[in-house]
């Protein structure tokens, strides 16, 4: 079915149709629970309900994504802070002149994929590769990803048969029509030395950066959701049920086997048993926060809050990543923005050190305002050239504050505590007031907002004051081989059979650039290894496409996954 059909008022029908139909015929089991609808989660629950044989619940904690704030490009920001919003917040740190980081996290059908700035990012090779190195496996590395996206994308700019596709579900376009203000941005970054590019996921990705405008998950200009891409063109049919404001509570673990979920719904807590694999696909907090919740991390942090132990995974809630930008770089415009597409129209990446191997900052032209005002303009006459660190070396954690599931959790983001990751920040901003106050963005310029010509300790204040989210939390729940590893490389949780995990959790390390793309490859990763696991369970025969994984911990998983 395509996209175009799913718009239809009849398919609409039959979708309200069909769910009511499966909700009424319970909730008692199936073969495979995906915990949370986001853009890892949508995936799997997709190509796992494409297989008529198998039954699929999808249970996400918010509600649906019928709204112009997600269906509008323009609107996005509309959501932070709303119903759509977990509204996360970070412990005051000292590394930020003592303030509270709030860390916005989509919470609805679409998860992050429904309120976000809509940046399309594949990740830099040597991501994909350091993955593979940390699993040794290298179906993780950047050959098998590209394969991956090639297969994942609607592409519709100039034709790369080696790194962009053509046909696939999600529609990917370069930025159409942009403001003038994004192209004289390209022309200041070519004139401090950064080389520009047609595509930012393209070869500019397998070398040492560059400026582009920006991919967009946007077509006919309306926002693609990655549930509204993979999930909902799928929900007429009968092996799969889809349900909202369902909080997942509990995982439901008999003997290191997962049977299942305990789930909030209705204000009842019911029980779901799965028969084949849970999949948990909460996000970087909430995922963290499940597992230990159901006894699956740090015994004594578990012992403490009084939960029962599953299993001692002391990395669980650890390795805490996110990328940081400095949000309070601004100029004042000489005339209103006209606002288009997604108003985060250009981006680069480049090296805070020439000496780098590989970029480690990603500035974004912002044509809206934000917080940065000139005292004697409108808000509206005002745009951003914000620095970021796409490599981050400071590392935060997750833990409990309670037993109750309903208690919050407590995030100790510890954003800016590397001192590397301060100086990195500081000669991006340095750089982005070098391309801004530039000849090619002097049009554009009718004065620099903040931060000023500031200089050491003065510009590293700035810094720390203005540093915010970019809303990439990752790393939670890493995979890998070592002893603070969560998951192996197939995503299954070490020590519990039945469950894995596939969500921005199980990066080792937070990828280059936006996450929503590395997500949907994880999900698609997932998907390719549970097929490829049914298939040598029932023929004897382990089947994987890359390196074996540690066979002592994968044994009890395999065998239950033949009994299923």
């Amino acid at each position: 079915m395509t996209h175009d059909e799913t718009l239809s008022p009849a398919f609409a029908a039959g979708v309200v149709a069909n769910q009511a139909e499966r909700r009424a015929a319970g909730l008692r089991e199936f073969d495979y629970i995906v915990c949370g609808a986001g853009s890892s989660g949508s995936v799997v629950a997709r190509r796992l309900a494409e297989n008529p044989a198998v039954t699929v619940l999808l249970l996400e904690a918010g509600g649906d994504d019928v709204a112009a704030s997600v269906s509008d490009p323009l609107l996005w920001q509309a959501n932070l802070g709303g119903a759509r919003d977990w509204g996360f917040v970070a412990e005051p740190s000292p590394h930020l002149n003592g303030r509270a980081m709030p860390l916005s996290m989509g919470k609805g059908l679409g998860g992050g994929s429904s309120i976000n700035a809509m940046m399309w990012s594949r990740g830099h090779q040597t991501d994909w590769d350091h993955f593979a190195q940390e699993t040794g496996d290298a179906g993780w590395g950047y050959q098998s990803v590209l394969g991956m996206y090639r297969r994942i994308e609607d592409w519709q700019g100039a034709p790369d048969p080696l790194r962009r596709g053509r046909g696939g579900l999600f529609p990917v376009e370069t930025a159409k029509d942009p403001h003038p203000l994004a192209t004289a941005m390209l022309h200041g970054a070519a004139d401090v030395g950064i080389p520009t590019f047609a595509d930012p996921n393209g070869a500019m990705m397998e070398g040492s950066g560059g400026a582009a405008l920006c991919n967009v998950a946007i077509r006919g200009g309306t926002r693609s959701s990655i549930f509204r891409r993979y999930v909902y063109p799928v929900m007429a049919q009968p092996n799969l049920t889809v349900l909202t404001h369902a909080l997942v509570t509990r995982i439901l673990i008999e003997r290191c086997q997962a049977r299942g979920v305990e789930v909030l719904l209705d204000n009842q807590r019911i029980q779901v048993r799965a028969r084949c694999e849970t999949i948990l696909s909460l996000g970087a907090i909430n995922t963290p926060k499940l597992l230990l919740q159901s006894g699956v991390g740090d015994a004594a942090q578990l012992r403490r809050h009084g939960i029962a132990l599953a299993e001692h995974l002391p990395g669980v809630g650890q390795n805490f990543q996110d990328h940081v930008m400095a949000a309070g770089c601004g100029w004042a415009s000489p005339e209103p923005l006209v606002p288009r597409n997604n108003q985060c129209e250009a981006t680069f990446f480049w090296k805070s050190d020439a000496q780098l191997d590989t970029p480690d900052i990603q500035a974004i032209l912002v044509e809206l305002p934000g917080g940065v005002q000139d005292p004697g303009a409108p808000l509206a006459e005002s745009w951003k050239l914000l620095p970021g660190l796409v490599r981050p070396k400071s590392r935060g954690t997750i833990t409990l504050t309670g037993c109750d599931p309903l208690q919050p959790i407590r995030i100790e983001a510890q954003a800016l505590a590397d001192p590397d990751d301060v100086a990195a920040l500081v000669r991006g901003v340095t750089l982005c007031r070098e391309i801004a106050n530039g000849a090619a963005m002097a049009p554009f310029n009718r004065g620099e907002v903040a931060p000023g010509n500031l200089t050491g300790a003065a510009l590293e204040a700035f810094v720390r004051e203005s540093a915010a989210t970019v809303w990439h939390q990752a790393g939670t729940a890493k995979m890998g081989r070592d002893a603070m590893s969560v998951v192996d490389a197939e995503l299954r949780v070490y020590g519990i059979a039945n469950l894995r995990i596939a969500d921005a959790s199980i990066m080792p390390r937070v990828t280059t650039g936006n996450t929503m793309a590395p997500c949907v490859v994880i999900g698609e990763r997932l998907a390719m290894l549970m097929t490829a696991t049914r298939v040598g369970a029932r023929s004897g025969v382990h089947a994987h496409d890359g390196l074996p994984a540690d066979e002592e911990r994968s044994r009890p998983v395999e065998d239950a996954l033949g009994r299923c």
